[in-house]
């Protein structure tokens, strides 16, 4: 029975649950209830003066941020997807403007734009990277196009010189979403918002997190200064600041608290030790997947390093021989069962398309009459199946994803994973 399938009455290659990932520590124990003590739990205010850009632990978190991944404004926020909208709000779309996006990512790297009136436009993903495919990218451009949402997927960067070169030469607005995508690199710095804006997640399943979160850098004073507005009810400042560009100054409560930030702060010392071990368990993972056929490992390009959000491999069906549902449910029965999201060892496809969901077949997003799919009448966008053919592809049939690659897990752990993914292979011919 050793060498039966587990799927088939088999004994499975491992019993014991994989060990949990533990996020908080003293540190952040202690960070908390120093904010507790002070009883500044937000030190906020909606209006000019002191508070209207945050309190002590706020200003900390967002210098330290700043500092450690080399940028010259780092505005925290109480989730990415507000990060998100602020950014389209900050780089100055307006309704009936066109934003391209990747269809393969969480929804808010597109629906963000809906806040503001902009439609979303999807190229293609590269099938190496899983972010935007440039060439794509420049055959979606139209007259109305006045940004590209940058998604640097599952840790991995996007092929930012190509991307920057056709922002530069269409005169067009960047923002990056590096949720997935803290301490990636390109050419040695770090991504997030190398041209224009962008950042980062501190959602609770993300390297490091506060619960909910996020934080937004750039380098550019006027963006920063709009996003910070945004973020705090920025109709209260236009006559202190005498602003003349009023365009998406309305804001909103899209605030840090101060025990978020104290949170944050004692995390942020912890992201080099996360990707330093998870970068040590995905080489010996990589080293074991050279002798599988049939499974491809995560491409990582020369000018760049990854984060390892989650581990991306690629299936081919023909070599192994079963469908990858088939794979998968047999290679997750060979081992314990998840008691989180985290401890899943492999699932497939990722998300369904976004221009696939409801919303885009029936172009209904903002009230119940079209907007802003509708806000030029000769605005006839595209959403058909077949729109991103390689998106379609990875979700279907290609793309296996693991969670196997994060810490506290060792070597041995990562041994078991591919323990199963062998013996399923050496036994598919019992699954067909």
């Amino acid at each position: 029975m050793k060498d039966t399938l587990a799927i088939l009455g088999g004994s499975p290659v491992r019993e014991n649950a994989f060990p949990s990932r533990k996020t908080m520590g003293e540190e952040e124990k202690e960070a908390v209830i120093d904010v507790m003590d002070s009883d500044c739990i937000s030190a906020f205010l909606g209006s000019p003066g002191e508070g209207a850009w945050g309190g002590p632990k706020v200003l900390e978190f967002e210098k330290n941020w700043a500092e450690f991944f080399g940028y010259k404004h780092a505005i925290s926020v109480n989730s990415w997807t507000a990060g998100l909208t602020i950014s389209v709000g900050a780089v100055g779309l307006t309704p009936g403007d066109e934003i391209i996006c990747p269809p393969y990512t969480m929804s808010a790297s597109s629906t963000s734009a809906f806040f503001y009136g902009v439609v979303p436009v999807f190229a293609d993903i590269d099938p190496k990277t899983f972010c935007l495919d440039p060439e794509s990218v420049e055959k979606s451009i139209t007259s109305k196009t006045k940004a590209i949402m940058i998604v640097h997927l599952f840790g991995g960067s996007a092929n930012i010189d190509a991307l920057y070169d056709i922002a530069d030469r269409h005169n067009l607005r960047v923002i990056e979403d590096a949720a997935q995508a803290p301490g990636t690199t390109w050419k040695g710095k770090y991504v997030g918002g190398l041209k224009d804006i962008g950042g980062f997640s501190l959602n609770y399943h993300k390297h490091i997190h506060c619960g909910e979160g996020g934080v937004l850098v750039t380098n550019d004073d006027d963006l920063a200064l709009r996003a910070k507005l945004i973020r705090n009810h920025g109709e209260n400042f236009i006559d202190a600041l005498e602003l003349e560009d009023l365009t998406n100054i309305v804001g909103g409560n899209y605030r840090l608290t101060e025990l978020q930030a104290a949170i944050g702060i004692e995390q942020l010392k912890r992201l080099n030790g996360i990707l330093n071990s998870r970068r040590e368990l995905v080489s010996h993972l990589e080293k074991q997947l050279e002798s599988i056929p049939g499974i491809s490992s995560a491409y990582v390009h020369e000018e760049s390093e990854h984060a390892y959000y989650v581990y991306p491999l690629l299936f081919d069906k023909e070599v192994i021989g079963i469908e990858r549902s088939q794979f998968i449910e047999a290679v997750n029965a060979e081992l314990p069962p998840p008691t989180t999201p985290e401890d899943i060892a492999l699932s497939g496809g990722y998300v369904k398309p976004l221009y696939l969901n409801k919303i885009y077949q029936e172009k209904i997003a903002i009230g119940c009459k079209g907007f802003p799919f509708n806000y030029h009448s000769d605005t006839s966008q595209n959403y058909a199946k077949g729109l991103c053919p390689t998106a379609e592809k990875m979700y279907e049939e290609e793309l296996l994803l693991s969670s196997i690659i994060r810490e506290p897990l060792t070597t041995q752990d990562i041994d078991d994973f591919i323990n199963a993914i062998k013996k399923v292979i050496n036994n598919a011919k019992f699954l067909k």
